[in-house]
């Protein structure tokens, strides 16, 4: 299947709307109510999807392999990674925005991640914690490294859908998973025009008295309605190499939540 590329409301890109200069620009003026709009979007639930999207992750898997979050943003998946897993197991968070990174490296004092100049971090004894500036595009990582990665609404904002899933699947070992959580196209009938509504009009409205910018919550639900549908993202994960892809939708069909693994070697 081959995404179109395009700008038409509704049509499957293959890429972000905008470039990756704009976007990280745009993350950086947004971080200090980022948090915030997350948890009144979502009415608190994606702290909820972040905790599946761990789950999902780490399976079974009790080994001592380290884990991956692209596109961390404030931290909050790395986070939950790294309380959910045991012993000295690193969790790297990967953003390419620098402020959003500071503001994870922040919330990880916060939450008592103590400094250690090895690795970023420990919490609270329980697995250790890396913050790292870093493009989806091109990860500062060796082939087969990470036994799972994981990338919470960011997909949707890289400039090449396939190349990010490519990437965060070389740096996987073979067998590990890839967990994706992320907005998807909501198209019912009732239902998809009231959230459109409310999705492009009150939230601009509330981000923009909230962040003080107004345009990038407008981006938004453009964003979205331009993102792959559910199915499609399970071809295109399955054109980038992985295998076994599956996708449960969450809040009523407004978020999915994808995973796919990593062909193992014979």
């Amino acid at each position: 299947m081959t995404l179109r590329s395009g700008g038409e409301r509704g049509e499957e890109r293959s890429g972000a709307l905008r470039s990756g200069r704009d976007v990280r620009e745009m993350f950086g003026r947004i971080v200090r109510r980022y948090d915030l709009m997350n948890r009144l979007m979502t009415g608190g639930r994606d702290a909820v999807w972040r905790r599946r999207a761990v789950d999902l992750a780490l399976g079974e898997d009790a080994g001592d392999a380290p884990l991956l979050d692209v596109a961390t943003g404030t931290g909050d998946l790395a986070l939950a990674l790294a309380r959910a897993v045991h012993g000295a197991r690193p969790v790297v968070g990967v953003d390419f925005a620098a402020p959003m990174v500071r503001a994870a490296a922040a919330k990880g004092r916060d939450a008592n991640v103590l400094p250690s100049p090895a690795v970023g971090g420990g919490v609270g004894g329980e697995g250790r914690l890396a913050w790292m500036i870093g493009d989806a595009l091109a990860l500062p990582f060796p082939d087969n490294t990470f036994a799972a990665c994981t990338v919470a609404f960011g997909l949707r904002n890289m400039a090449d859908y396939e190349a990010a899933l490519r990437e965060m699947g070389r740096v996987l070992r073979p067998g590990g998973r890839l967990v994706c959580l992320e907005l998807t196209p909501f198209r019912r009938p009732i239902l998809g025009a009231l959230f459109g509504w409310y999705f492009s009009r009150v939230v601009p409205i509330v981000g923009g008295v909230l962040s003080g910018d107004r345009e990038a919550y407008r981006y938004l639900p453009r964003s979205v309605a331009a993102f792959p549908t559910a199915d499609a993202l399970v071809e295109l994960m399955r054109q980038s190499g992985l295998t076994n892809v599956s996708y449960r939708p969450l809040g009523g069909g407004t978020v999915a939540l994808h995973v796919g693994t990593k062909e193992a070697s014979p």
